[in-house]
């Protein structure tokens, strides 16, 4: 797989350093690359506890991104998926404790826990006083003597930060710590497994499930499930965590383990919000990249009991970017909309004929669905099938509130359902399509002349027409036959809808971006839609037909 990387050698000190050019001076590294990784605090000056975390890279923005103000003192980097060293972790806490102390805040893995444990002991043996804590959050394997630690840590970091930036002492916050580790549980679940730089990828999710209770470093989770949608992953994930639930308001920290999209994300947001435990969340932590495993498509829930102190804790302000901050949950504002924008909506009427020529219309859309975002992906972002399935699925589901009966009401009512429901600019020009349809229907013209005059209307409102390799190519010379009977407009704008095949430039349109000729060869997948469409009612008009 191919990555933004120079080398596996040199990637972790790339990135330390590319994060340290836009610090803005708060944060530096210890001379002692390659093999000493350490980010510290600027403004340090050791009249407070230190605090001290770190542990394989690959889990960015942890561990130095939560550097600064109000969360570490220092983070200490090991390569990828791997602890750092005894002597790097003694540098950082030679380099950044003063009297009161330090705290190391460890997640339990073996490497860490060794290499974090001993370098406690070999400055214990200088003098410095050194707490340490093991964050053991993740709920997946319950049966595992020694549970990994995880998103969870986050909590940590901030709750025993802002205690630390007061200037509480080491013993209060070792106790403050272990209490906070042991009120909280997480649990991640993921699409596919991570890409680790330099090494094959490993490929044991298959295509339809997804893996439950996954680890950071990319560790089997305890069960593959089929993957439904967000509500069912979210489901599965709260089953695993909700026994663990007490009672009373939580905080929950929504993590993003790397690929996740933001738009993903959001809905996971509020599928975590609707979730039976809903009720419960007072506050939310993200949804952002807190605690990641480089790549991996997945998420990971944390949840924490928080009493009033933990909320203004994790409310506190803090100098790092990469915490997104802890909001309180709230229900959807609503603004009404503005004079003029509320639809009208029209008087039902009942035609049954109207209807089920409507019906096969969209049903023709809906079926089509995947075979026209393949040909769009060809010349644009590959969602023309969902754009047009989805409003017929919305017409479909309109019917009851048409009217049938009246066609010039109807073609008005059917440019408005689409420009609320259809998107992208499809939306809009078939809304004013219809719309001006349903205005020459109003001034006396007939069905075909008036669908002309809509046509015309998209022309010059769209800037498209005939040869630039849209809709329009099998729809003018649809309406231009249509005269002639059904069977006649379904040739034409097969015949259209062909023809764009042959063009090897679009001149509207996202498909007007690409490269002369890339698109031969594949019809426009609008003009293959209206072509489609076409096809559907010549063959119903035929069956229809006395004597078919």
């Amino acid at each position: 797989m191919k990555q933004f990387i120079n080398s596996r050698d040199s990637l972790v000190t790339e990135a330390i350093d590319g994060l340290l050019r836009t610090a803005a001076g708060r944060l530096a590294r210890l001379d002692g690359y390659p093999h000493i990784k350490v980010v510290v605090r600027t403004d340090w000056d050791r009249s407070r506890v230190a605090l001290v975390s770190g542990g394989g890279s690959g889990h960015e923005p942890s561990h130095a991104g939560f550097v600064g103000r109000g969360m570490l003192t220092a983070a200490v980097c090991g390569e990828v998926f791997a602890s750092p060293s005894v002597d790097a972790v003694l540098a950082g806490i030679l380099a950044v404790t003063g009297k009161p102390g330090c705290l190391l805040i460890v997640k339990n893995y073996t490497g860490d826990r060794l290499n974090f444990g001993l370098a406690a002991e070999r400055a214990r043996a200088q003098g410095i006083r050194v707490g340490m804590v093991v964050v053991d959050d993740d709920v997946a394997l319950p049966d595992l003597p020694q549970a990994r630690g995880v998103a969870g840590t986050l909590f940590v970091h901030k709750i025993v930060g802002a205690l630390a930036e007061q200037g509480a002492d080491l013993d209060t916050l070792v106790a403050e710590a272990q209490r906070v580790i042991a009120r909280v549980s997480s649990i991640g679940m993921s699409l596919d497994t991570c890409t680790i730089p330099g090494a094959p990828k490993e490929n044991r999710i298959p295509p339809g499930k997804a893996e439950l209770g996954l680890g950071i470093h990319g560790e089997a989770g305890i069960e593959q499930v089929d993957f439904v949608n967000a509500r069912d992953a979210m489901d599965k994930v709260i089953d695993r965590l909700a026994p663990r639930l007490s009672a009373g308001p939580h905080v929950a920290l929504l993590n993003n383990l790397g690929s996740t999209t933001p738009l993903e994300m959001g809905v996971l947001t509020e599928e975590l919000v609707r979730s039976r435990i809903g009720g419960q969340i007072r506050w939310l932590v993200g949804p952002a990249p807190m605690m990641t495993s480089l790549d991996m498509r997945g998420f990971s829930v944390s949840l924490f009991p928080a009493t009033r102190e933990d909320e203004a804790a994790l409310c506190a302000p803090v100098a790092p970017h990469a915490w997104p901050g802890c909001m309180p949950v709230s229900e959807i504002p609503v603004v009404a909309l503005p004079d003029g924008l509320t639809p009208i909506q029209p008087i039902p009427s009942r035609h049954d004929a109207t209807r089920a020529l409507i019906e096969r219309c969209c049903r023709v859309l809906i079926q089509a669905e995947g075979e026209l975002n393949q040909l769009d992906a060809r010349s644009g972002d590959g969602d023309t099938g969902s754009t047009l399935a989805a409003a017929a699925r919305a017409l479909t589901g309109a019917l009851d509130r048409l009217p049938l009966a009246d066609q010039t009401q109807l073609y008005r009512a059917i440019g408005q359902e689409l420009s609320q429901t259809m998107g992208g600019s499809s939306g809009v020009l078939l809304a004013i399509f219809f719309a001006a349809a349903g205005d020459a229907s109003a001034s006396g013209a007939n069905p075909i002349e008036a669908l002309k005059v809509g046509l015309d209307r998209v022309q010059r409102v769209g800037g498209a027409g005939p040869g630039d390799r849209t809709m329009i190519d099998a729809l003018a010379p649809a309406l231009n036959a249509l005269h002639q009977g059904l069977p006649a407009a379904a040739a034409a704008a097969r015949a259209g809808a062909d023809a764009t095949a042959r063009i090897g430039r679009a001149r509207a349109g996202r498909a007007s971006y690409l490269a002369e000729g890339s698109m031969l060869g594949f019809n426009d997948p609008g003009a293959e839609a209206v072509a489609r469409l076409f096809a559907e009612l010549a063959v119903a008009d035929t069956a229809a037909a006395p004597g078919a």
